[in-house]
């Protein structure tokens, strides 16, 4: 398992040899954040899942700065964040929207967004900044929840992977067909 993932994912001699990034070195470069075993992995993948949810292109900051202060694989931290792309995200945030609205027990519905009107932009603008006040208090609750929820199934996900494999690898070396 560790051998394939490895195969993809970036080597700690990028971010020492990265200008940019000299300054950040001595934290960049921690061992743990580049080892890759069952529980780095594990909590690599809560932590991108967790952060795949924050809007805007903040979500691999996030998952840096998550990973840098839990000490798990950072590549990896930053690769799953990629779940959310421009095709997943709006089924994501929906879906954030009605658990926001069950967990704050908002009945109002489905808020649909203010048509845009280019001749009357004013009106328009103030009629889309009520309608986000409308759907920010379940959204926010929503967000956070999925996340939560994404985190913890991804990391226990990973665990069960992790030793389903090292469980079939020894089976397969106690039966003589291991292949290496």
């Amino acid at each position: 398992m560790r051998r394939f993932l490895q195969k993809y994912l970036p080597e700690r001699e990028v971010i020492h040899r990265n200008l940019y990034l000299r300054p950040f070195q001595a934290s960049l470069l921690h061992p743990r954040l580049w080892h890759l075993n069952r529980h780095s992995a594990a909590g690599a993948v809560a932590v991108g899942l967790f952060c795949g949810l924050i809007p805007g292109p903040l979500q691999m900051i996030g998952a840096a700065i998550g990973a840098l202060i839990l000490r798990v694989n950072l590549p990896l931290a930053l690769l799953v964040t990629l779940y959310s792309n421009p095709l997943t995200i709006i089924p994501l945030y929906l879906l954030a929207y009605q658990l926001g609205r069950l967990l704050t027990g908002d009945s109002t519905g489905f808020i649909v967004p203010p048509e845009f009107r280019i001749t009357a932009i004013t009106g328009w603008a103030e009629e889309v900044w009520l309608w986000m006040f409308a759907v920010g208090k379940p959204l926010a609750a929503g967000l956070v929840a999925l996340a939560i929820i994404l985190a913890v199934l991804g990391y226990l996900a990973t665990q069960v992977a992790w030793r389903l494999y090292l469980a079939n690898a020894r089976r397969r070396r106690r039966s003589g067909s291991w292949k290496r």
